[in-house]
């Protein structure tokens, strides 16, 4: 398992990007060729900040993106949601149905006491923070 993918990793990177030209619009080619990564690739992710909120977008010439937030207010927690889906260790999946013995389950009350400590910590790593 992995905390960050790839596609996290890279949005990361972009919006770190971003917030160290405030008031700029940044083109797309100017993160691919500062970021090496796919344009392609990059666009998915940016197209998929902008739809979650998280950037502004700016079509035509001249066009491009700006954080639309603060870089303070922009968690990790979020960025990992956005991609991954919510933050989970343990499904207990047996013979792919919920395990009977999930309620009493010693070891998954641990490892669910384990992923709110991971989580509320992930809420705490603001983008401002990795910059």
């Amino acid at each position: 398992m992995k905390l960050i993918t790839r596609d996290t990793d890279y949005a990361v990177r972009a919006l770190c990007f971003i917030a160290g030209v405030p008031e700029k619009i940044v083109a797309v080619p100017e993160l691919v060729k500062n970021l090496k990564i796919p344009r392609p690739f990059l666009r998915k992710i940016l197209q998929k900040l902008h739809k979650s909120g998280v950037l502004k977008a700016y079509k035509g010439k001249g066009g491009g993106f700006q954080l639309a937030r603060a870089p303070q207010k922009i968690m990790l927690v979020d960025l990992i949601n956005i991609f991954q889906g919510p933050f989970r260790l343990n499904e207990c999946i047996f013979k792919k149905k919920i395990c009977p013995g999930r309620s009493a389950c010693v070891l998954k009350s641990k490892i669910d006491n384990i992923e709110q400590q991971v989580i509320r910590e992930l809420s705490n790593i603001a983008l401002s923070s990795l910059m």
